[in-house]
């Protein structure tokens, strides 16, 4: 798949307040991947990558400007194939290596797809695609109940390991996600609503309570 596949979901994501444009927006995306780019995509939507921390800081990313492309030709695999070769570069003559390597991938994107990819390397993707949305959309690109996949998501500790497991090979892969010795567990997933109204709106009746934040508390007993 071409990354402006992804790009474009991500923008219609952003554009919408409406939970369930974006639970289907995501769905329909999951069902049009192969499985290799699953993986990728479910990291890029929820803001990180699949290789974790590549060390490309802000000065890489601003001194690999380069001139957009004018028609899309990025296949998902192959920005993957780059963030991948980033991570490994250390040592003399990194940063330089980084910039390059980041430059090449930049003169064949888009501007919407250079925008993307900064943001997405520098932390600051924002386009309302969370876990607790990616593991909605999951469940309807697949049929599996959102417990289930919520579970495994919470034992594995890795959502898109999960979500390539779950589209593979249907619902049975989720039973290798057990509690298992040294592997961290995920705390229990939520997802908070864009504002009142749209929480009240998908779970009905509802009950609040204030909550204080202890550490202010902690902050004014100190000044009594």
């Amino acid at each position: 798949m071409l990354l402006a596949k992804v790009v474009e979901t991500s923008r219609r994501i952003a554009g919408t307040s409406k939970r369930l444009v974006k639970t289907e927006a995501l769905a329909d995306l999951l069902r049009q991947l192969s499985s290799p780019e699953v993986e990728i995509v479910v990291s890029f939507l929820s803001g990180f990558t699949r290789q974790g921390k590549t060390g490309i800081g802000y000065a890489v990313v601003r001194d690999a400007e380069a001139a957009p492309a004018t028609e899309s030709s990025i296949e998902l695999l192959e920005v993957d194939a780059v963030l991948a070769s980033l991570a490994t570069v250390k040592g003399r003559g990194s940063e330089q290596e980084k910039r390059d390597q980041l430059r090449s991938l930049l003169s064949r994107a888009t501007q919407d797809e250079q925008q993307f990819l900064r943001e997405l390397l520098l932390g600051g993707l924002r386009q309302g695609a969370l876990e607790g949305l990616m593991l909605d959309a999951l469940s309807k690109a697949s049929g599996v109940s959102l417990e289930r996949i919520r579970r495994a998501a919470m034992m594995a500790g890795n959502t898109a390991l999960v979500a390539r497991s779950l589209l593979e090979k249907g619902e049975s892969a989720l039973e290798a996600y057990t509690i298992q010795l040294f592997q961290p567990v995920q705390p229990m997933l939520a997802q908070p609503a864009v504002d009142v109204e749209t929480a009240l709106e998908e779970m009905g009746e509802a009950t609040f309570e204030y909550k204080l934040d202890g550490a202010r508390i902690q902050v004014h007993k100190s000044g009594d």
